[in-house]
Protein backbone atom coordinates (compact mmCIF):
# COMPACT_ATOMS: atom_id res chain seq x y z
CA UNK A 1 0.00 0.00 0.00
CA UNK A 2 2.85 2.39 0.94
CA UNK A 3 4.45 2.01 -2.04
CA UNK A 4 1.35 2.54 -4.53
CA UNK A 5 0.67 5.76 -2.76
CA UNK A 6 4.75 6.93 -3.30
CA UNK A 7 4.27 5.61 -7.27
CA UNK A 8 1.00 7.19 -7.12
CA UNK A 9 2.96 11.03 -5.86
CA UNK A 10 5.65 10.14 -8.60
CA UNK A 11 3.00 10.11 -11.26
CA UNK A 12 2.26 13.86 -10.34
CA UNK A 13 5.83 14.86 -10.52
CA UNK A 14 7.78 15.70 -13.73
CA UNK A 15 11.22 15.36 -13.78
CA UNK A 16 13.21 18.57 -13.32
CA UNK A 17 10.08 20.02 -12.14
CA UNK A 18 10.21 21.92 -8.57
CA UNK A 19 7.05 21.45 -6.35
CA UNK A 20 5.91 22.97 -3.20
CA UNK A 21 5.01 20.66 -0.04
CA UNK A 22 1.69 21.85 -0.05
CA UNK A 23 0.77 21.86 -4.23
CA UNK A 24 1.58 17.81 -3.57
CA UNK A 25 -0.38 16.83 -0.47
CA UNK A 26 -3.05 16.12 -2.70
CA UNK A 27 -1.66 12.64 -3.86
CA UNK A 28 -0.62 11.40 -0.59
CA UNK A 29 -2.62 10.65 2.45
CA UNK A 30 0.87 10.84 4.18
CA UNK A 31 3.12 13.60 2.52
CA UNK A 32 5.67 13.78 4.46
CA UNK A 33 6.07 9.94 5.09
CA UNK A 34 5.90 9.67 1.28
CA UNK A 35 8.27 12.52 0.46
CA UNK A 36 10.81 11.11 3.10
CA UNK A 37 10.98 8.09 1.39
CA UNK A 38 11.20 9.37 -1.76
CA UNK A 39 13.51 11.91 -0.73
CA UNK A 40 15.77 8.06 0.81
CA UNK A 41 15.78 6.58 -2.40
CA UNK A 42 16.60 9.84 -4.88
CA UNK A 43 13.83 9.60 -6.02
CA UNK A 44 12.81 13.20 -5.15
CA UNK A 45 15.33 15.44 -3.85
CA UNK A 46 14.61 18.57 -0.77
CA UNK A 47 15.82 21.37 -2.09
CA UNK A 48 14.63 23.75 1.14
CA UNK A 49 12.21 23.03 4.02
CA UNK A 50 8.94 22.58 1.82
CA UNK A 51 10.67 22.36 -1.49
CA UNK A 52 11.26 19.46 -3.83
CA UNK A 53 12.21 18.20 -7.20
CA UNK A 54 11.97 15.28 -9.39
CA UNK A 55 15.43 15.19 -10.44
CA UNK A 56 16.50 14.31 -14.27
CA UNK A 57 19.27 11.63 -14.52
CA UNK A 58 22.37 12.20 -16.93
CA UNK A 59 25.66 10.29 -17.53
CA UNK A 60 27.12 12.21 -13.90
CA UNK A 61 24.16 11.29 -12.18
CA UNK A 62 21.06 13.25 -10.66
CA UNK A 63 21.10 16.90 -11.80
CA UNK A 64 19.48 19.59 -9.79
CA UNK A 65 16.73 21.92 -11.30
CA UNK A 66 17.76 24.40 -13.51
CA UNK A 67 17.62 27.94 -11.34
CA UNK A 68 14.66 29.64 -13.13
CA UNK A 69 12.64 26.78 -12.39
CA UNK A 70 13.29 26.32 -8.56
CA UNK A 71 13.30 30.47 -8.42
CA UNK A 72 9.61 29.92 -10.13
CA UNK A 73 8.91 27.70 -7.54
CA UNK A 74 10.00 29.29 -4.38
CA UNK A 75 8.30 32.61 -5.26
CA UNK A 76 5.27 31.20 -6.51
CA UNK A 77 5.90 34.08 -9.55
CA UNK A 78 7.06 34.27 -12.80
CA UNK A 79 8.09 37.74 -12.68
CA UNK A 80 11.27 37.19 -11.78
CA UNK A 81 14.82 38.55 -13.41
CA UNK A 82 17.89 36.21 -12.35
CA UNK A 83 21.33 37.56 -12.81
CA UNK A 84 24.60 37.58 -10.83
CA UNK A 85 27.68 40.07 -10.41
CA UNK A 86 29.89 37.90 -12.38
CA UNK A 87 27.77 39.26 -15.47
CA UNK A 88 29.42 42.75 -15.04
CA UNK A 89 33.04 40.34 -16.25
CA UNK A 90 31.24 40.22 -19.53
CA UNK A 91 31.10 43.64 -20.38
CA UNK A 92 34.96 44.34 -21.31
CA UNK A 93 35.59 46.63 -18.34
CA UNK A 94 38.80 44.35 -16.75
CA UNK A 95 36.77 42.53 -14.14
CA UNK A 96 37.31 39.38 -13.47
CA UNK A 97 35.93 39.02 -9.58
CA UNK A 98 33.73 35.86 -9.15
CA UNK A 99 30.49 35.93 -6.64
CA UNK A 100 29.06 32.24 -5.41
CA UNK A 101 25.46 33.78 -5.45
CA UNK A 102 23.06 35.07 -7.63
CA UNK A 103 21.17 37.99 -7.30
CA UNK A 104 16.75 37.68 -8.48
CA UNK A 105 14.98 40.55 -8.57
CA UNK A 106 11.63 40.51 -7.84
CA UNK A 107 8.18 41.24 -6.42
CA UNK A 108 7.88 39.65 -3.32
CA UNK A 109 10.56 38.52 -1.40
CA UNK A 110 13.75 40.32 -0.27
CA UNK A 111 17.29 38.46 1.70
CA UNK A 112 19.62 35.37 1.30
CA UNK A 113 18.13 32.17 0.89
CA UNK A 114 19.96 28.84 0.05
CA UNK A 115 18.00 27.15 -2.43
CA UNK A 116 19.43 23.11 -3.18
CA UNK A 117 22.65 24.60 -2.20
CA UNK A 118 22.78 27.48 -3.88
CA UNK A 119 22.75 31.06 -2.49
CA UNK A 120 20.75 33.39 -4.19
CA UNK A 121 20.05 37.12 -3.11
CA UNK A 122 16.09 38.19 -3.51
CA UNK A 123 16.05 41.80 -4.11
CA UNK A 124 12.59 43.18 -3.99
CA UNK A 125 12.59 45.82 -6.26
CA UNK A 126 9.64 48.05 -8.35
CA UNK A 127 10.54 47.23 -11.64
CA UNK A 128 12.74 45.28 -13.62
CA UNK A 129 13.66 44.34 -17.34
CA UNK A 130 11.98 40.83 -18.33
CA UNK A 131 16.24 39.98 -19.67
CA UNK A 132 19.69 40.91 -19.46
CA UNK A 133 21.61 43.30 -22.25
CA UNK A 134 24.81 45.06 -21.88
CA UNK A 135 23.11 48.33 -21.00
CA UNK A 136 21.08 47.10 -18.21
CA UNK A 137 24.29 45.41 -16.76
CA UNK A 138 26.06 48.45 -16.76
CA UNK A 139 23.17 50.47 -14.64
CA UNK A 140 23.17 47.35 -12.24
CA UNK A 141 26.50 47.92 -11.77
CA UNK A 142 26.69 51.30 -10.96
CA UNK A 143 23.36 50.68 -8.86
CA UNK A 144 25.31 47.65 -6.50
CA UNK A 145 28.93 49.06 -7.24
CA UNK A 146 29.16 49.71 -3.35
CA UNK A 147 28.52 45.87 -3.11
CA UNK A 148 31.53 44.98 -5.09
CA UNK A 149 34.84 43.51 -4.22
CA UNK A 150 35.99 45.59 -7.03
CA UNK A 151 37.21 49.36 -5.95
CA UNK A 152 34.17 51.69 -6.34
CA UNK A 153 36.82 54.30 -7.53
CA UNK A 154 37.49 52.28 -10.49
CA UNK A 155 34.93 51.71 -11.97
CA UNK A 156 33.61 54.97 -13.20
CA UNK A 157 36.69 55.67 -14.84
CA UNK A 158 36.87 52.13 -16.67
CA UNK A 159 32.78 53.23 -17.97
CA UNK A 160 34.24 56.74 -19.10
CA UNK A 161 37.07 54.56 -21.28
CA UNK A 162 34.02 52.06 -22.75
CA UNK A 163 30.78 54.21 -23.11
CA UNK A 164 31.07 53.68 -27.07
CA UNK A 165 30.93 50.48 -26.88
CA UNK A 166 27.29 50.80 -25.73
CA UNK A 167 24.02 51.60 -27.33
CA UNK A 168 24.04 55.31 -25.67
CA UNK A 169 20.29 55.87 -26.04
CA UNK A 170 19.60 52.77 -24.57
CA UNK A 171 21.23 52.96 -21.49
CA UNK A 172 20.07 56.63 -21.12
CA UNK A 173 16.47 55.04 -21.66
CA UNK A 174 17.65 51.96 -19.40
CA UNK A 175 19.71 54.52 -16.62
CA UNK A 176 15.84 56.74 -15.96
CA UNK A 177 13.39 53.59 -15.57
CA UNK A 178 16.08 51.59 -13.55
CA UNK A 179 19.33 53.55 -12.13
CA UNK A 180 19.56 54.67 -8.68
CA UNK A 181 19.49 58.73 -8.48
CA UNK A 182 23.26 58.41 -8.92
CA UNK A 183 23.47 56.14 -11.46
CA UNK A 184 21.31 58.31 -13.19
CA UNK A 185 23.31 61.25 -12.97
CA UNK A 186 26.25 59.57 -13.90
CA UNK A 187 25.29 58.12 -17.41
CA UNK A 188 23.26 61.34 -17.83
CA UNK A 189 26.66 63.00 -17.59
CA UNK A 190 28.55 60.57 -19.86
CA UNK A 191 25.30 61.25 -22.86
CA UNK A 192 25.77 64.33 -23.01
CA UNK A 193 29.57 64.37 -23.25
CA UNK A 194 29.37 62.03 -26.36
Amino acid sequence: MELELTHKLLEHMKRGKVYRRADLKQYATSIDRDLKELCDNKEVLKLSPGLYCRPKHSAFGLQPPEDKELVRSFLKDSRFLITSFNHFNSLGLGFTQLYNSSVVYNYKRHGRMVLASKIFEFKRVSDFPKKLSKEYLVVDLLNNSKLLVEDEATITPKLKENFSEFDSDELMKIALKYGRARTKDFIKELYVAH
